[in-house]
């Protein structure tokens, strides 16, 4: 099977739809491709070279992808940053990337403005879609001739993902050195085969951000094969049943929370979409409950799909829905090319059935950006340990105990309490803070904080809450405040945040 690619399938088949967005306006590859390499001459014009950052605080759109698809042919790196992100998170990005390039969307214009003047970003590196005082007209760096670029290397995603610290760190790869058709060759023809893709014979669709890394991968695997992408600016349940229908979509990448939204759905109006043109549903990124995932195999078919991954290593095991119906509750087993183990804390491998701490071998190298400790400390020779904990079968399924202990997972996004609890400990009232993610029926997890109080001090919870809204995006900050009149630390000041989450909802009967 022979997949060509982006570029070949705007120069090949120029008229043919690429991106499609809900309300039906469509971007063909020749007019995508012309933009990417307008784009990638005016980075290179400014003299964005191998190795720089291009940074993007944009909504899923037609921007957001020639932007990604000109740096990742000029050598650059591409950081998509989270919309939702403060002023202030988005400026550590910024700084901690060392962005040479920004590009914001008007819809974010107060959290851009703080951004760029935090980290002192010359004016003529910021560039907007949209007017934002400050900032330049993106259509200013694509003014030129769409003429290929010459002396293409491939460029590498520069994604951030939260860390224990409370501090996000970008997960860096090497560059390959390759030209981009050698370089996304191997990660695009893994997952054709994983999901029985063929080129041009597909229709995608994206309603999940981009600035996360299946949505995106899935985004730029369609389009390699030159399948259509139906891009949503965000989830909506019936709308994407809809999209389905209409487009014909095939495939697809959804969380858990997206499955919990559409079921509930009336009857009724789930059964008037004609779904009959879906081939592969695939999920990640939160537990999936049985009952859940059997109600999509009984409304959809054997069309779900589950894998099980990091951003970091890419897709490590993979369960087709034929798998999961006879293995309830696997993630799947190690994909061609990786390896998966089970270890205890000092490196000895467990028998089947034993859980352990997951190990990882087979994806790609990479650093954790600034922080060599962590990137040491994540590595046991040849083996990535993301954290998690987990258990193999005799025959090599893979099954989730839980999913790096601290974390939260809600409606597919990761929630690290460190951050939560350094914000709620600068609020004068709070002596003590502990965040834990406690079971939702819609979100998977929803974020709760236990707190302790400073004598003489009676802050109410939404007082506490509004707080953390002013220096954290939304979806981090707690639905639920309990007040106690103390914490479990111990001797050394740590606390056992399971213990504090199983307790709680002991509380709760």
């Amino acid at each position: 099977m022979e997949i060509k690619g982006f570029w070949a399938e705007a120069a090949a088949a120029p008229d043919q739809p690429a991106v499609i967005d809900e309300a039906g306006s469509v971007t063909t590859f020749g007019e995508l491709g012309n933009r990417v390499d307008r784009l990638s001459r005016g980075m290179r014009a400014r003299g964005i070279g191998v190795g720089d950052t291009v940074a993007v605080l944009l909504p899923n759109g037609v921007d957001l992808l020639a932007l990604q698809f000109a740096a990742l042919q000029i050598g650059a790196y591409f950081t998509p940053v989270n919309r939702h992100l403060t002023g202030g998170e988005t400026a550590y990005i910024l700084g901690d990337s060392e962005a040479r390039l920004f590009v914001a969307d008007a819809h974010y214009a107060q959290a851009a403005r703080e951004a760029v003047t935090t980290v002192g970003l010359p004016a003529d590196a910021r560039l907007s879609c949209g007017p934002i005082d400050g900032f330049g007209d993106l259509a200013a760096l694509e003014a030129g001739p769409a003429v290929p670029v010459e002396d293409r290397t491939a460029g590498s995603m520069l994604l951030y993902s939260s860390g224990t610290t409370g501090r996000p760190k970008g997960i860096r790869k090497p560059l390959s050195g390759l030209c981009p058709e050698e370089d996304w060759q191997p990660a695009v023809a893994g997952m054709a085969a994983m999901f029985g893709l063929t080129p041009r014979a597909g229709v995608v669709l994206t309603a999940g951000p981009l600035y996360h890394a299946a949505p995106n991968q899935f985004t730029t695997v369609g389009l390699h094969l030159g399948h259509p992408v139906v891009l949503c600016r965000k989830f909506d349940a019936a709308q994407s049943l809809a999209l389905i229908e209409r487009h014909k979509v095939s495939w697809g990448f959804m969380v858990p929370t997206m499955f919990q939204r559409m079921l509930a759905l009336p009857g009724q109006q789930r059964d008037a979409y004609d779904l009959s043109s879906l081939r592969a549903v695939a999920h990640a990124g939160a537990p999936c409950s049985a009952a859940t995932k059997q109600a999509m195999h009984d409304w959809m078919g054997p069309v779900v799909f589950e894998f099980y991954g990091a951003s970091e290593s890419g897709t490590a095991t993979l369960a087709r829905p034929e798998d999961w119906l006879e293995h309830p509750g696997t993630v799947g087993r190690a994909v061609p090319g990786m390896d998966v183990r089970i270890r205890d804390d000092d490196g000895t491998e467990l028998p089947p059935g034993e859980p352990g701490l997951i190990h990882i071998s087979g994806g790609p190298r990479f650093d954790y950006h600034g922080d060599p400790r962590k990137t040491v400390a994540s590595w046991r020779g040849d083996y990535f340990i993301p954290g998690d904990i987990g258990y193999l079968d005799k025959d090599g399924w893979l099954y989730l105990c839980d999913r790096r202990t601290d974390m939260i997972v809600s409606g597919g996004v990761n929630i690290y309490p460190a951050e939560v609890e350094g914000e709620l400990l600068q609020h004068p009232a709070v002596a003590d803070a502990v965040v834990i993610g406690v079971p939702d029926e819609e979100w998977g997890q929803r974020v709760v904080a236990l707190v302790a109080l400073e004598p003489g001090t009676t802050p109410t919870q939404e007082e506490l809450v509004t707080h953390c809204r002013s220096r954290l995006a939304g979806y981090k900050c707690p639905r639920q405040v309990v007040f106690r009149d103390r914490l479990p630390r111990n001797q050394a000041g740590k606390i056992n945040r399971i213990r504090v989450r199983d307790a709680y909802l002991a509380s709760l009967g």
